[in-house]
């Protein structure tokens, strides 16, 4: 019976995903100054089955459900409306959900796709470092959705500012300078929690394998994100890279964050994996 539940909650936070995403993205053609609550109502509604979901898994499990690719493709959406909502209420976006919800419902979308089956957690994972290690790992990569959103959500701002078409969607956009700042909040939020998630998970590693590196796909790739995301930090601090050029580069950090998420564990694999 708690499978049957366990499932109806994960599609029911899929269905409302989905309806806050088309919601979200009619907004943005609608001509109407003011921005509607509808999709943050509705992704707001979802959260909570969703919430439901991952509840459900742990008690059935015993654990944080995130592992194997359908729980943490779920868990990985569900820090990115963490995030999303903490963001939405401190600085009134607006907008917001019309470019982080799309980001939310295709990860959910995934998940599904995924064997949902709940696995008894293997011995080498039964350590208080797994708890610490993935939550931080995946708030970080959160952070970068986040700010791969604003990113896109700069550009668009800036072509309506360049074009001087200042109506409908302009008036809608928070300012560029705000867009920007918060785009540098992100990446400062998420560099130190992928920081922290490396060194607890090279920590976890030495005391599993006897190792703390073992030049896995994924702590390759993570490595690759790491340095990617320092080198926006020190552009931006020694060259002044800011705007246009930060919300190009927080786009293209989170590609190869969801290459090292997706591409890594589905095409290299490796040890490194919670399958």
């Amino acid at each position: 019976m708690q499978i049957e539940i366990n499932v109806l909650l994960f599609e029911l936070a899929l269905t409302f995903y989905f309806i806050a995403t088309i919601a979200g993205i009619l907004e943005i053609f609608r001509g109407k100054k003011t921005s509607s609550r509808l999709a943050l109502y509705l992704a707001a509604t979802g959260f909570l089955f969703h919430t439901a979901n991952i509840v459900v898994r742990y008690i059935e499990g015993g654990h944080i459900p995130v592992t194997n690719m359908h729980e943490a493709t779920s868990f990985f959406s569900w820090c990115v409306l963490v995030l999303f909502f903490f963001h939405e209420f401190r600085y009134k976006l607006g907008l917001l959900s019309s470019f982080i919800m799309p980001i939310v419902f295709l990860l959910m979308f995934s998940s599904s796709i995924f064997p949902r089956e709940i696995k008894v957690l293997s011995p080498v994972l039964q350590s208080y470092w797994f708890g610490i290690h993935v939550v931080l790992a995946f708030l970080g990569d959160a952070a970068f959705a986040m700010a791969c959103g604003i990113g896109i959500m700069y550009l668009l701002q800036e072509r309506y500012v360049k074009s001087k078409h200042l109506g409908g969607l302009f008036r809608k956009l928070p300012s560029l300078q705000v867009l920007d700042e918060i785009n540098y909040h992100l990446i400062t939020l998420g560099f130190p929690l992928l920081t922290f998630a490396m060194i607890t998970g090279v920590i976890w590693a030495n005391s599993a394998w006897g190792t703390y590196w073992r030049w896995d796909p994924k702590e390759v790739w993570s490595l690759i994100t790491w340095l990617i995301y320092a080198l926006v930090l020190h552009l931006r601090l020694t060259i002044g890279w800011r705007g246009k050029k930060a919300a190009i580069l927080s786009i293209a950090g989170f590609v190869i964050v969801i290459f090292a998420f997706f591409g890594v564990t589905i095409i290299l694999k490796g040890r490194h994996v919670f399958m």
